[in-house]
């Protein structure tokens, strides 16, 4: 009885992990968008969730990183600084700006059109292989263009009004965002935050090769991210020093949040769990994330749903899993004895990099990339 419960726990350990990654991004986007709707600044938010990141991150890069860390070089800093522009600075400000113009459960649906581009840029790089004469890369292709157009159906198309029990009767005009609402122009802007954070993948990949240390790879690319935010931040706020100011409030909250969770814990625990099952396996459940800040969006954000955006969001998540499907077709057959890892403490579990599992098969290279929200 003792065996069998064991067992059933680690066969249970990484779904577990990545319900909770999932959970995790989800309150990111509802605690993100409460704190921007009381007047955050989104360029400040990208800074001090990145400088508490930096804090957090940097013990457990020099402690676990001490014997295995490389020298530092001129190539090697210039891809961090790079990285540290593509995603921390442009891909955060755009999408936060995007969510002030949107709403957490549309930031959380488009989002998920990261795969694709992922994909194209990969294909393009020929880091991805396309054989358009296998059905399993027709698929690829196809679930690309529909992910495409499931984005731009909930962009361009509004539809009825579907009212919750909760949301009936509530103004959509007199919503607490201090911003007025820009679905095109928010669009837009998660989509080129979505492009700017698949070449950070790429980029990070190629990174890793030359200075394999992961959590010291983590830790400057938050650096520099701070540094670089910061820059971006005081030219915008340039004349408001109020927008620095936070106290004890969801402001403060929504950057040690995303800071230490988003940017540190889950991440290193989706690298664990991939190590035993696949980035496949995890990249499965991202569209939990949206099902999550849709239903939390409504009741604590008051978000209003609409058809167009509810059948947008399916296309997106039919068109996601047909590029998953055509992933497992290039993904080798793992060893079915292979033991599930065991998580870290939650001490151990602060990485704000995204872990790349790249894989090689006889003849026929391929690349597996895992791509999600940071």
């Amino acid at each position: 009885m003792e065996c069998w419960s064991s067992k059933l726990c680690n066969q249970a350990k990484p779904f577990l992990a990545v319900i909770f990654i999932q959970f995790g991004y989800a309150g990111m986007n509802i605690i993100s968008k409460f704190a921007l709707n009381q007047g955050m600044s989104q360029h400040v938010l990208v800074v001090y969730r990145h400088a508490i990141a930096t804090v957090v991150l940097a013990p457990f890069a020099f402690y676990f990183d001490r014997k295995v860390r490389p020298k530092m070089t001129m190539g090697v800093f210039f891809k961090i600084a790079l990285l540290a522009l593509l995603e921390p600075t442009i891909d955060q400000n755009l999408f936060y700006t995007g969510m002030k113009y949107t709403s957490a459960t549309f930031s959380a649906a488009m989002s998920n059109v990261l795969p694709a581009f992922a994909f194209l840029m990969a294909w393009v790089l020929r880091l991805e292989k396309v054989k358009l004469n296998k059905v399993h890369s027709q698929a690829k292709v196809l679930g690309t263009v529909v992910t495409v157009g499931g984005a731009m159906l909930m962009t361009l198309i509004k539809g009825a009004r579907l009212d919750m029990p909760w949301t009936k009767g509530i103004d959509h005009s007199s919503a607490t965002s201090m911003v007025a609402q820009d679905p095109i122009k928010g669009a837009v802007m998660i989509a080129v935050g979505c492009i700017c954070w698949a070449g950070f993948i790429i980029l990070q990949a190629i990174t890793l090769k030359s200075y394999p240390a992961e959590f010291s790879l983590a830790a400057l690319i938050c650096m520099m991210g701070t540094i670089e935010g910061s820059v971006f931040a005081i030219g915008m706020e340039w004349g408001n020093p109020s927008a620095w100011a936070v106290g004890f409030d969801v402001k403060l909250l929504a950057a040690v949040y995303s800071g230490v969770i988003c940017s540190g814990m889950a991440y290193y625990i989706q690298g664990v769990v991939m190590q035993t099952k696949g980035p496949v396996f995890v990249t499965a459940f991202s569209p939990l994330s949206m099902v999550i800040v849709t239903i939390m969006g409504s009741i604590f954000l008051s978000e209003i749903l609409y058809m167009g955006r509810v059948l947008g969001a399916v296309v997106i998540v039919t068109g996601l899993y047909m590029v998953l499907w055509g992933k497992t077709k290039d993904q080798p057959l793992t060893n079915p004895n292979d033991k599930v890892a065991d998580l870290p403490t939650a001490a151990a579990a602060a990485s704000s990099v995204e872990v790349m599992n790249i894989q090689k098969t006889e003849g026929d290279e391929f690349v597996s990339i895992e791509v999600s929200r940071a």
